[in-house]
């Protein structure tokens, strides 16, 4: 399993731009399913649809640089 740190935004219309930025971090087996896992996560807890999300960089992250707890365990840190 890979660690991967997303960052994005999506849409919020109580921000002054109507944006919300984000950095999540997700444990998981490569890039599709990471992708997978944050419009998932994302859709379900702020009630969005996939088109309002928009995810502007994924990076390969180790154990030592994930600041999440769980992802460190899955990773194997």
């Amino acid at each position: 399993m890979k660690g991967f740190r997303i960052k994005g935004s999506f849409n919020d219309a109580r921000q002054p731009n109507g944006r919300q930025v984000f950095s999540i971090e997700i444990a998981a087996e490569d890039k599709d399913a990471a992708t997978e896992q944050a419009l998932s996560t994302l859709g379900s807890k702020h009630k969005l649809k996939r088109w309002e999300i928009a995810l502007d960089s994924m990076e390969e992250i180790t154990a030592s640089e994930a600041k999440d707890h769980v992802v460190q365990y899955k990773i194997g840190g």
